[in-house]
């Protein structure tokens, strides 16, 4: 029987992680306008074509980053959150700074939970990366939950770090490297 190749770069036993495409703007924009109350204030991701557009050209076209979007392998491979690296810096230092979300449709299932752990394990193989950050505010409870279930380690605390939603705000820094993986 011919193998037949995967759509997915990565998959577990619920979710697959694939790059974004430009055809996946409809989709990506409609979830994330029925998720704007799961988000805010923590997070604005696109919700019109035209915007879509930009963002996910930006992950598509600049090296420095990569675009990673969880699909939800029971519902057909629908978008069930997102996972950026961002500020990836080759050479001595293989790093990435993660940006990530959860649709709302999505949100509490552990959807997000594994397909974070396949992005990491992207990273830190066929990526080559060796370390990866997430920044999040405080009080964003999930967001720091689901670092620390992915094995992150909290790294410091960055007054006024990021400019969001109308003010700069708060971070703590959250970090894993791929020897940190390897022995968790």
């Amino acid at each position: 029987m011919p193998h037949t190749a995967s759509r997915y770069l990565a998959e577990g036993p619920r979710v697959g992680i694939r790059h974004f495409r430009h055809e996946d703007g409809a989709e990506f924009t409609a979830r994330a306008r029925e998720s704007k109350d799961l988000h805010h204030p923590w997070l604005f991701p696109p919700d019109t074509a035209d915007a879509y557009t930009a963002y996910a050209g930006r992950l598509i076209t600049d090296r420095t980053k990569a675009g990673f979007l969880v699909c939800d392998k029971d519902d057909g491979g629908a978008i069930a959150g997102f996972v950026n690296i961002n500020n990836i810096v080759e050479g001595a230092f293989l790093s990435g700074a993660l940006g990530y979300g959860a649709f709302a449709h999505a949100a509490g299932r552990g959807l997000m939970r594994e397909g974070l752990d396949l992005v990491i394990g992207h990273a830190f193989g066929p990526m080559r990366l060796h370390r990866l950050e997430v920044n999040a505010q405080p009080a964003n409870t999930a967001s720091i939950a689901l670092a620390r279930s992915c094995g992150f380690r909290l790294e410091g605390f960055s007054p006024k770090m990021l400019f969001i939603d109308g003010a700069w705000r708060d971070h703590e820094r959250w970090a894993i490297t791929a020897e940190m993986r390897a022995s968790g």
